[in-house]
């Protein structure tokens, strides 16, 4: 992938040793709480499906998933990319925070993982239970699934680089939905629109650019991701224009499938030992006194 020649300055008689410093993990996550795979088996085991939600293509939904519910988004007919939203179900304030997600777990997220929430909460909104392209890992092009690293197809960057108005960008679709979720317009809803878990969708970083790819999603007919909600969720969910994003987005170009959510409810006597996360307890002095 070609960029424009950039003129470097030359490099200093040690530039070998800067870059030979070895790399840390910035954030280490040991002493955060281990994901409990038997609890969330166990309490799989007797739970009873209490709503779906079809989403369609080009277009978008909310649902609600109470605290201590499962949720799954599938694709019931083909591949297809989704953009999700999560927002504490009684504070909007309070939403998915895709960048500290990211440097916790990693550009790409699967089962074991925490969808964490903005500062000042910083709690698990949601933690994924169950992924059927667990399987899938890194490919030879670097490339993962379920990404955090992109921020969701929109109308103003396809404005800027195609100079055509498209109004069914992910953006656009998860605006629509929020707004008829609260009875506001899209301008109300859209500043509550953020960066989105791109689930299926199949990203990376090229290696001589390091520039944002996609490719192809390998999820296929009946594939799923599973979410336990650890807060009261409002989601927004919105069928990618894209479709399984292996050439175009933000456009009518593609083949495009609806997505489907299904929500759980386990059985009450699954849960007597579990609480919701406690927001951060940091005192938000900031060394203020």
């Amino acid at each position: 992938m070609a960029r424009r020649e950039i003129t470097a300055t030359p490099a200093p008689p040690d530039a070998a040793e800067r870059r030979r410093a070895e790399g840390v993990v910035a954030y280490p996550v040991e002493n955060l709480p281990p994901f409990d795979a038997a609890f969330y088996e166990t309490a799989r085991r007797e739970m009873r499906k209490v709503s779906e939600t079809i989403i369609p293509p080009r277009d978008a939904r909310t649902f609600s998933v109470p605290a201590g519910h499962f949720f799954r988004i599938a694709c019931p007919e083909g591949s297809q990319v989704g953009d999700l939203n999560l927002w504490n179900a009684r504070d909007l304030s309070e939403r998915f925070f895709s960048g500290k997600t990211r440097a916790l777990h990693a550009t790409h997220v699967t089962t074991g993982d925490r969808l964490w929430s903005t500062l000042p909460w910083l709690r698990p909104m949601a933690t994924i239970t169950d992924d059927s392209l667990a399987w899938y890992g890194w490919d030879a092009d670097g490339a993962g699934v379920h990404d955090v690293i992109g921020t969701r197809c929109d109308p103003y960057t396809n404005l800027l680089l195609t100079g055509a108005e498209y109004h069914h960008c992910c953006h656009s679709n998860l605006s629509r939905a929020l707004a008829a979720e609260r009875n506001i317009s899209p301008r109300e809803a859209e500043p509550h629109i953020h960066d989105v878990l791109n689930v299926f969708m199949c990203t990376g970083f090229t290696r001589d650019t390091h520039q944002y790819f996609m490719k192809a999603s390998p999820a296929r007919r009946g594939d799923f991701i599973e979410f336990f909600a650890e807060i009261d969720l409002l989601a927004a969910l919105s069928a990618c224009p894209g479709g399984d994003c292996s050439a175009s987005h933000s456009s009518d170009e593609a083949q495009c499938h609806p997505l489907l959510v299904e929500v759980f409810r386990p059985a009450a006597h699954k849960l007597a030992h579990w609480a919701p996360p406690a927001a951060s307890a940091y005192s938000r002095s900031h060394g203020a006194g």
